[in-house]
């Protein structure tokens, strides 16, 4: 393809361009806006207006290495894996992690956290702290988003008792059951947003 290098007098001064991106961008306005208004009217049901998802009611599948909601990893006897070897902590680029160690009863177990939290307002969702974490104690692989609260912003921390609950659920009610409880749980928060969780 042969490149011009001069440009016509329209062309330089950009008129005759923004009026056709204005065009365009209007004509696709109203093509939506009228394929919307005849959907309301149950007119167009099989005419699809926009690329967007109605999303609590549809929802695009998430791929197998989605990086959802926190978890911390048990062990059979269901206590905690993690070590409170700090990694995750300082591998977190936004320091949305805060642990503190306890030591253990056991004698063969150095020590435990004591607390675990980590402020999801605050989090990026890099990843970085189950890359860092040697005992693969905490994991994000929940096949969800992150959680919608209320107003509320301690209700974003999420604490280790939370987290360690989430494993329980996936390990007994399975990837599948847990999702579809959490989009009736979206849904009813779209119905009535007003309402505590």
């Amino acid at each position: 393809m042969k490149r011009r290098e001069e440009l016509t007098f329209l062309e330089r001064i950009y008129i005759v361009e923004i009026a056709r991106g204005v065009a365009l961008t209007f004509g696709r306005l109203l093509r939506n806006f009228l394929f919307h208004v005849l959907h309301a009217l149950g007119l167009a049901k099989n005419v699809r207006a926009a690329a967007s998802i109605q999303y609590p009611n549809e929802r695009r599948p998430y791929p197998s290495r989605y990086r959802g909601r926190h978890r911390l990893t048990l062990h059979e006897d269901g206590s905690v894996k993690c070590t409170s070897c700090f990694l995750c902590a300082t591998a977190c680029p936004a320091k949305c992690i805060y642990i503190q160690a306890a030591e253990h009863d056991d004698p063969s177990i150095e020590k435990f956290p004591h607390r675990y939290e980590i402020d999801t307002l605050l989090c990026i969702y890099c990843g970085y702290c189950v890359e860092a974490c040697p005992v693969d104690a905490i994991r994000m692989d929940t096949g969800l988003h992150p959680e919608v609260y209320p107003s509320d912003p301690r209700r974003f921390i999420e604490d280790k008792e939370v987290l360690m609950l989430r494993s329980k659920e996936l390990q007994e009610k399975g990837a599948a059951q847990v999702y579809q409880e959490h989009m009736r749980k979206m849904q009813q928060v779209e119905v009535h947003p007003r309402s505590s969780l």
